[in-house]
């Protein structure tokens, strides 16, 4: 009840904010991108397809905002910005003059942001689906609420690219008219892998998912398919998505998976790949949805050789309560930890560092729930934090060199 109250609040400002700038996306071409993973990878992917076909586009996404080629901060732990600095940001957008083209601007929209009307107002030409996963239920409470809230996007959108192959398939094809749907996943879909085949540089399943929701949404405006392949082939990820930051003896990656789904999708091939130990060290944010932490625990389990569990953004709520409900569900627990496979290390420098400490020759230590984030909030707001410094630092501990290669 209390939320759908500041929701009216959030509803009025919207307004306001929509006003107050003269609903710039009535000027814009707007591809909106939502879903529980993968939303950041498909943001960029559009946008570098879209600025190697020499055409203007601004975006804005988790790592940040790009308008009119200038770089934008977002506060902290924010991916969709509020009404007012949202609508203001397309007011800036809408003012380029190009010569070629209209402008563009990709945007990365969250379920809250969608709840809560933070997009109220927006002409989006294509509404882009990545997937649906278990995340954010506290806020949500069921899943099925959860895909309701994620379709909003794409009934206003004009054109709705959705995942055939994701469980949220079955529920949102009811929602949205057969003629605005553009369809991708592996086989049966109007966007498959079978039509597509271009070179690319990223790795497992999942990433194929967000190429093909990025072309999906490209076809759908219209690019050719020459600039298509050609803004693929030459993508490097953003950062804090798969990012090897260290590769002298051993591998350090830095990731920003942070739910079940994206552990699964990231450990998977990894296992495959990696011929030494995964060492994997991650926690859970604190005063959030507490049902995902035991499935990440047991995924991790599975496919990692040492787990390293420590602070996430713990907020009020003790890391050590945390830790605890990740664990809670794997197998062998106390042989695990007594034998060395699972560690308890509550500040998360050390726990870096620790890991750095253990890792051999052919082994990948893998950190994960932060990534780009520049904050950690331990219940009195957010102080400064670093995932890279914090690999420096820890590979200066080890007399190492540091920095990436």
């Amino acid at each position: 009840m209390w939320q759908k109250t500041k929701n009216y609040y959030h509803f009025l400002s919207a307004i306001l904010a929509n006003l107050l700038y003269g609903i710039p996306s009535r000027n814009l071409i707007v591809v909106g991108v939502t879903g529980t993973d993968g939303k950041t990878t498909t943001v960029s992917l559009i946008y570098h397809i879209l600025k190697t076909s020499k055409l203007n586009v601004s975006m804005i996404s988790s790592i940040g905002a790009i308008i009119n080629g200038k770089k934008y901060p977002l506060p902290f732990h924010v991916t969709t910005p509020s009404s007012f600095a949202l609508q203001k940001f397309l007011k800036i957008t809408s003012k380029s003059k190009s010569p070629r083209s209209k402008n563009f601007l990709i945007l990365e929209v969250t379920s809250h942001a969608l709840d809560q009307f933070r997009a109220w107002g927006i002409n989006f030409n294509v509404g882009v689906l990545t997937n649906i996963t278990h995340e954010h239920l506290d806020y949500h409470k069921s899943y099925e609420n959860y895909v309701m809230i994620k379709a909003k996007l794409l009934k206003i959108a004009k054109t709705a690219v959705i995942n055939m192959d994701d469980e949220s398939y079955k529920m949102i094809r009811k929602m949205i008219p057969y003629h605005k749907l553009v369809t991708y996943g592996f086989k049966n879909a109007m966007v498959n892998i079978g039509d597509i085949n271009y070179k690319h540089n990223l790795i497992g399943d999942f990433n194929k998912y967000n190429i093909l929701a990025a072309v999906g949404a490209c076809r759908a405006l219209g690019i050719p398919e020459n600039d298509i392949k050609n803004g693929i082939e030459t993508f490097l990820l953003p950062a804090g998505r798969q990012e090897i930051v260290y590769k002298e003896g051993f591998e350090i990656m830095i990731d920003f998976a942070h739910t079940p789904n994206s552990f699964e999708k990231i450990l998977v091939p990894l296992r495959e790949k990696v011929m030494g130990r995964i060492i994997h060290v991650f926690g859970s944010a604190g005063e959030r949805d507490a049902s995902k932490r035991p499935k990440m625990g047991k995924i991790s389990a599975k496919y990692s050789d040492i787990m390293i569990l420590t602070a996430e953004d713990p907020r009020s709520e003790p890391s050590e309560n945390i830790i605890k409900d990740i664990e809670s569900e794997i197998i062998n627990r106390e042989a695990k930890i007594k034998n060395g496979e699972i560690k308890e290390i509550h500040d998360r420098q050390e726990a870096i560092s620790h890991a750095i400490s253990l890792a051999q020759r052919g082994d990948l230590i893998l950190i994960t729930g932060k990534a780009h984030e520049k904050s950690m909030n331990y219940g009195n707001g957010e102080i400064a934090w670093d995932e890279y410094e914090a690999v420096k630092r820890a590979l200066t501990l080890r007399k190492l060199p540091d920095g990436k290669n």
